[in-house]
């Protein structure tokens, strides 16, 4: 198989690849076996294991920081320049 890739997605392939000691092709080799496994893998696991799973991975990626106000997520915060730019 051949595949043609983006040209910034093959020098962040092989940029991966070499700061691992492997050539290009055995690094996507690797992260293509470890996407198909991990898809079965996931096609056999509980509704309860994957909803751990999902809030793992959300835990995981928390920013910790302070919530946004409520002005900072309402509809006139979010729309403030377009209906400027109507009027």
């Amino acid at each position: 198989m051949t595949v043609t890739l983006k040209p910034d997605l093959e020098e962040e392939l092989t940029a991966r690849a070499h700061a691992e000691g492997l050539s290009t092709e055995e690094f996507v080799n690797r992260e293509l076996e470890k996407l198909v496994a991990g898809a079965s893998a996931k096609s056999k696991l509980t509704p309860e294991e994957r909803a751990r799973l999902w809030e793992e991975w959300l835990d995981s990626h928390s920013v910790g920081g302070p919530p946004l106000s409520d002005y900072a997520v309402s509809r006139e915060s979010i729309y403030k320049e377009r209906e400027d730019a109507q009027l």
